[in-house]
């Protein structure tokens, strides 16, 4: 199992976390997914090796970027 971090930019409220989770998690192998509001963490957990450019994609599909 894996874990990486990244941060998200733009996100302002609860709906915001709750479009961050639902596209992140529908990325194939992801099996968790926790949002911080306060400091834009986005922590993603998968059964194997995490797509990286697949995770931000989602990010952006859900209206938001992620940092660095």
């Amino acid at each position: 199992m894996s874990s990486t971090e990244y941060t998200v930019v733009g996100m302002t409220c609860g709906h915001c976390v709750t479009s961050v989770k639902e596209e992140v998690g529908a990325v194939p192998g992801v099996t968790g997914v926790e949002v911080d509001l306060t400091d834009g963490r986005l922590t993603v957990t998968a059964d194997g090796a995490l797509d990286d450019s697949r995770i931000r994609e989602a990010v952006q599909e859900a209206g938001y970027q992620v940092k660095g």
